[in-house]
C-alpha cells in the first residue's frame, strides 16, 4: 500500500507536489526482516550492524522524498567497531548504556541516508 503526502504549492490552481512516498511491500519486508533476525540471532547480536544495514537499505530503497529516492550508504563494517564497544558497555552496565546507544545508532542511520543520484 502506497501512502502519498501532498501539499498545495500555493492557491487553488497550483499543482499538488508529493512530499513523501513509500512503495515498500509486506513480502519484501518480511524476507528482509527474517534475514536480519537470523544474522542477529545466530551471532548472538555481534553482527547486528549488518542486520541493521539490511533493514536500513530496504527502508531507504522504498522511500521517495520530494520526487527523489533515498539511498543508505552505511556499511556493516562502518558500524561494527562502535557496536562491539557499545555491546560490551551494555553488558557491563546491565543494559543501562542502551539508553545512550539508541540515539547514537539513530544519528548514524540519519547521517548515512542520502538522496540517490
Amino acid at each position: 500500500m502506497t501512502q502519498n503526502i501532498t501539499i498545495n504549492a500555493g492557491g487553488p490552481a497550483a499543482p499538488q507536489v508529493k512530499i513523501m512516498e513509500f512503495d515498500g511491500g509486506a513480502a519484501d519486508y518480511l524476507g528482509t526482516q527474517i534475514l536480519a533476525s537470523l544474522v542477529t540471532f545466530c551471532t548472538l547480536g555481534i553482527c547486528y550492524p549488518y542486520a541493521l544495514v539490511l533493514l536500513e537499505r530496504w527502508r531507504a530503497k522504498h522511500t521517495i522524498l520530494m520526487g527523489r529516492r533515498l539511498y543508505f550508504k552505511g556499511t556493516g563494517i562502518g558500524l561494527f567497531g562502535l557496536w562491539i564497544k557499545w555491546f560490551f558497555l551494555i553488558i557491563i552496565t546491565l543494559g543501562i548504556y542502551s539508553f545512550w546507544v539508541f540515539p547514537r545508532i539513530t544519528r548514524w542511520k540519519v547521517e548515512n541516508t542520502v538522496y540517490a543520484a
